[in-house]
């Protein structure tokens, strides 16, 4: 049990230091050295050698202190709740890594920094110093631990949230394609059953459609690409569509298009092509009155204003009017505008009304 544990706290530090990277860990203890040696030479008045190597003889303990604690105490008996084997494991090491930090300064530093003879403490003396152990070699060991756990867990802190943030993008991304791919299909459906109908009647507005189609397939395929298009080809794509639409209608169809831009902007690609032709599919596909749409833009410097309404005559369109479509939109702006949009539907009943904010930064 004892070598499996052995083992696996090998195994773990080993992996940690081959993810995180070995310069890290180096350029890590390299800052500890600079920083406490002019501290040892000013406060002792030694050469700048002797305290490199007096340094050199703590640093060994500081180093193998700081990964007994922060890669086998903490992950393998703090992080599992074992807090009395852990307290046990602490004492133990704070006593032996500071008697090691003493026997390498007595019988390493001082053998390469003074000029012999001299006397020297024996092993058994410095080992059963416990007092001066503690006050001597326990905090330089131990404000070291401190330090270094503090930088890791901060950057592994760091880590965590750049690959929270990294997810999040890509979830972002993948759930917008999913919400573009239920929409542009049903479009596509919808515009090529009104052709075919047109074909079967030879109709002249044929080629028309089909130029208008074009025109649509253009942008929805090679300009929806992005996070964002231009406002201005938006509604370019939505006038293309509206004449496509009217193609199929004759003058019992009334369609007011007024657009109020003081300046051109962003939007989310296809959001205002959903609505509107959510608008055509219920305010004109179904009745045989005399339907109605109107469509209203207004963009400022504050924020982006788009408001849709269509006449309703059936109030069997009313409750068959289950808003997927809405949903998936108001999914979409929480994705692309947290926090930053409103989405009103009002429905009367004889006028359904979209309207769309989006605060501009």
């Amino acid at each position: 049990m004892v070598n499996y544990t052995i083992m696996s706290y090998l195994r773990n530090f080993t992996e940690s230091i081959q993810q995180k990277g070995v310069a890290r860990h180096f350029l890590f203890w390299i800052g500890i050295i600079l920083l406490t040696i002019p501290q040892n030479v000013l406060e002792s008045d030694q050469p700048f050698i002797d305290a490199l190597v007096y340094k050199l003889c703590v640093l060994i303990p500081q180093v193998l202190s700081s990964y007994f604690v922060a890669y086998f105490v903490i992950p393998m008996y703090v992080s599992k709740k074992k807090y009395v084997v852990s307290l046990f494991l602490i004492i133990i090491g704070t006593y032996f890594f500071a008697a090691l930090s003493r026997v390498f300064i007595i019988h390493i530093g001082e053998t390469l920094v003074r000029t012999p003879p001299f006397e020297q403490e024996t092993i058994l003396e410095i080992i059963t110093q416990l007092r001066f152990l503690l006050l001597y070699y326990v905090p330089p060991i131990y404000s070291t631990v401190f330090i270094f756990l503090a930088v890791k867990y901060f950057m592994n802190y760091k880590e965590v949230k750049e690959k929270e943030l990294q997810y999040e993008r890509e979830k972002v991304t993948s759930e917008l394609k999913t919400l573009k791919a239920q929409l542009n299909p049903h479009f596509l459906f919808n515009t090529l059953n009104n052709i075919y109908v047109l074909s079967l009647e030879n109709s002249p507005k044929t080629p028309k459609s089909i130029e208008k189609l074009s025109k649509i397939l253009d942008h929805v395929l090679y300009r929806c690409n992005t996070k964002f298009v231009s406002l201005s080809s938006e509604i370019e794509l939505l006038g293309n569509y509206i004449e496509l639409e009217k193609l199929r209608y004759d003058d019992r169809l009334e369609i007011n298009f007024n657009n109020r831009i003081e300046q051109d902007g962003e939007i989310a690609p296809l959001i205002l092509l959903s609505l509107v032709e959510n608008a055509f599919k219920h305010g004109a596909g179904e009745d045989s009155g005399s339907p109605k749409i109107d469509i209203n833009f207004h963009n400022t410097n504050a924020q982006f204003k788009f408001v849709i309404s269509n006449t309703v005559f059936a109030a069997s369109d009313q409750i068959e009017r289950t808003p997927i479509g809405l949903k998936n939109i108001k999914k979409q702006l929480d994705l692309i505008y947290p926090n930053r949009f409103e989405l009103q539907i009002d429905n009367s009943s004889t006028l359904f009304t979209v309207t769309v904010i989006i605060k501009n930064k």
